[in-house]
C-alpha cells in the first residue's frame, strides 16, 4: 500500500505522462505510425524508471550495504557481497572505512587513512613487525585522538599504520573488545555496549 504522498505522486506522474501523450497524438496525427514508436519508446522509459526506484530500496543494500544504530545504542552492519563487514568509523573526525577483522589484535590504518586522518606517517617509526596472510609487513605505531562510531566516542586509541600495501583499514579486537556483545548471525554483524 502506498503512502499519501507516493499516491500523489504517482497521481502526478500519470497526469504528467497522459498530458505529454496527448500533446505528441495531436502534434503527430498525420504521422500516426511514426507516434505510436516514440511512445512505445518512451512508455519502456518510463516503465523501467518506474521499476528501479521500486527495486532501488532491495538492491541499495547489496550495492552499498549501511550500518545502522539501533535502539539501545546497539549496531547492526549487513554482510556485504564479498562477505566481509564494513564499519564507517570517525579518525579524528575523518570518515574512514573499516574492514571488521576478528584476527587482527589492533586497529591497523593504512598509510592513506592515517594521512587523511591527519597523522604525519613520514614521522612514524616503522619498527615493528606483522605477520600476514600476504607476508611480514612492516607497522609504525601511533595514536588516535579520537574514534567515534555515532554516539561511541573512544580517545587516546592505540593504533598502528600498515608499512605495505594494504586496501582498507582493519578494526581489530583492540576496538572490538570494548563492546559486551559481538554477534554474526543472519548475515548480520551486531555490536552492543
Amino acid at each position: 500500500m502506498l503512502d499519501p504522498d507516493r499516491t500523489a505522486s504517482l497521481i502526478y506522474l500519470v497526469l504528467l505522462g497522459c498530458v505529454i501523450g496527448g500533446y505528441f497524438f495531436v502534434s503527430q496525427r498525420r504521422n500516426l505510425g511514426k507516434m505510436v514508436q516514440y511512445a512505445a519508446i518512451w512508455g519502456f522509459i518510463f516503465l523501467g524508471a518506474i521499476v528501479a526506484v521500486a527495486l532501488w530500496q532491495d538492491i541499495r543494500d547489496d550495492i552499498a550495504p549501511r550500518q545502522s544504530v539501533l535502539q539501545g545504542g546497539a549496531i547492526e552492519v549487513p554482510r556485504a557481497p564479498d562477505g566481509h563487514f564494513y564499519l564507517t568509523l570517525d579518525v579524528n573526525g575523518v570518515p574512514t572505512r573499516f574492514v571488521v577483522d576478528t584476527g587482527a589484535t589492533d586497529i591497523v590504518l593504512t598509510r592513506a587513512d592515517a594521512t587523511a586522518a591527519g597523522i604525519d606517517t613520514d614521522l612514524l617509526i616503522f619498527s615493528g613487525r606483522a605477520n600476514t596472510a600476504n607476508g611480514t609487513v612492516e607497522i609504525a605505531p601511533t595514536r588516535i585522538e579520537t574514534l567515534a562510531l555515532g554516539d561511541v566516542v573512544e580517545t587516546d586509541m592505540r593504533a598502528v599504520v600498515n608499512g605495505g600495501e594494504m586496501d582498507e583499514s582493519l578494526l581489530g579486537m583492540s576496538y572490538l573488545n570494548r563492546f559486551s556483545r559481538l554477534e554474526i548471525a543472519e548475515g548480520r554483524l551486531v555490536l552492543e555496549r
